[in-house]
C-alpha cells in the first residue's frame, strides 16, 4: 500500500475540498482512536446504514457479527461504505446559518470479503476487542470453535477512501460580527469513565 488512500470519483471531497485529504496515516490515525463506525450497505436493493465496532490490522478493517445478521450477509462480497467520526467541538457562530462542528472523519469504500480461515478469524477476533480496550484479547477468554461458526467476519482492504477534517472557529460574515451574539467553540471529547465491575466479577 502507498502513503494515500485511492482518489476516485466518489471519493472526492467536493465541498470544502481544502478540508478533504487522501493521508493514509492521518486515515489510519482516526480510525485507531474513533470506536465506532457507520456501515451503509444494501438489502433487497433498499439503503441500510448501521453502527458496529471494529478492527483494523495494517490496511484492513474488520466487521464480525452473528452469522445471521443481514447486514454482514448482505455485505459479504458487496461494496459497501464505511464512515467513522470524532466530533471535537461545537462551533457556534453569531448567525445560525454558520452553526457547524469541527471533526475528523474517515469514508472509506470497497469490496467487503468474507473471511473462512480460522487464523485470520482469530485475529481479527482480537482486533476488534483491542480496539475497544487495549490488552483485552490477553486476558479474556478466546472464542471457541462454536463462537468462531457462529460469526461472520468481512474483511475491508482500506484502499479506497478520503478524510476530511474541519477546525477552527466559527465562519461569520462580516456585517454580524457586531452582533452582541456570545460565539465560539465548545470542545467535546470522548472520556472513559471509572470502571464499574460486574457483580460476578472475582478479584485476586
Amino acid at each position: 500500500m502507498g502513503d494515500r488512500l485511492l482518489e476516485t470519483a466518489r471519493t472526492n471531497v467536493r465541498r470544502r475540498g481544502d478540508r478533504g485529504s487522501f493521508d493514509r496515516a492521518l486515515a489510519y490515525a482516526i480510525l485507531d482512536e474513533a470506536l465506532v463506525a457507520h456501515v451503509g450497505f444494501a438489502v433487497d436493493g433498499l439503503p441500510r446504514v448501521l453502527p458496529m465496532t471494529y478492527g483494523r490490522i495494517d490496511d484492513a478493517l474488520y466487521l464480525h457479527g452473528a452469522i445471521a445478521n443481514a447486514m454482514l450477509r448482505a455485505s459479504d462480497g458487496a461494496d459497501v461504505c464505511v464512515t467513522v467520526t470524532l466530533l471535537d467541538a461545537l462551533v457556534l457562530a453569531r448567525a445560525a446559518m454558520h452553526h457547524s462542528m469541527n471533526y475528523r472523519c474517515v469514508v472509506l469504500y470497497g469490496r467487503a470479503e468474507r473471511v473462512d480461515d480460522e487464523v485470520e478469524k482469530r485475529r481479527a477476533f482480537d482486533a476488534v476487542v483491542e480496539h475497544s480496550v487495549a490488552g483485552r484479547s490477553v486476558v479474556a477468554r478466546s472464542a471457541n470453535a462454536a463462537e468462531l461458526r457462529a460469526t461472520l467476519v468481512l474483511r475491508l482492504p482500506i484502499v479506497e477512501g478520503s478524510v476530511k477534517v474541519r477546525a477552527g472557529g466559527p465562519v461569520d460574515d462580516p456585517a454580524d460580527l457586531g452582533l452582541p451574539v456570545w460565539a465560539g467553540i465548545v470542545p467535546v471529547h470522548l472520556a472513559r469513565g471509572e470502571p464499574v465491575a460486574d457483580g460476578g466479577t472475582v478479584t485476586r
